[in-house]
């Protein structure tokens, strides 16, 4: 069977879910799905095969302030934060590591920011993006831009990280 990816539901078995990384374990286990279908804060999809969760991704909108961005991107754009799909988590079942799953579901969250760009205005994908993680989203484009306000005291900073949506293939060659 290949791999499907679907919105999260209600009663999606996520308890034996475990990518190696405990915090994102902890947000996927106990928090996907208030923050989805009680605060509405975020959107999670799982990559699935036979019923198991091989992966997610939680995506929300969010905004840029001009200012973060590299210089040479902030040409031409209203000096007002410019609204953004957020990503907000990504992981892999460590059983399925290596396969292609982060791939796949980054490259249908930057699908969503495409359409996002269609219907409400995106200029592009931001993601603080973990020490461990920056090698992966250099590789499909992603850029660091300036951090924003706020300190994490108890573990290593994110890397703040911006795709802009001309980077962002287009499915239809527009």
């Amino acid at each position: 069977m290949s791999v499907g990816i679907r919105r999260l539901e209600p009663g999606d078995d996520r308890d034996r879910f475990c990518s190696g990384h405990p915090d994102l374990d902890r947000f996927f286990h106990r928090f996907a799905d208030q923050n989805q279908f009680r605060h509405h804060v975020g959107v999670t999809y799982i990559a699935v095969e036979d019923d198991a969760i091989l992966g997610f991704v939680t995506v929300s909108p969010s905004e840029i302030e001009i200012d973060a961005l590299p210089a040479d991107r902030r040409r031409r754009l209203p000096r007002y934060p410019l609204p953004t799909l957020r990503l907000a988590r990504l992981a892999v079942a460590q059983s399925a590591q290596g396969r292609g799953i982060g791939q796949t579901l980054l490259r249908f969250a930057l699908t969503l920011a495409r359409r996002m760009a269609d219907e409400i205005g995106c200029v592009g994908v931001v993601v603080d993006a973990k020490p461990d993680a920056q090698t992966f989203y250099l590789r499909y484009g992603f850029e660091s831009v300036s951090a924003v306000e706020g300190v994490l005291l108890d573990r290593p900073e994110p890397t703040p990280m911006f795709l802009p949506l001309s980077a962002i293939p287009c499915p239809d060659n527009r």
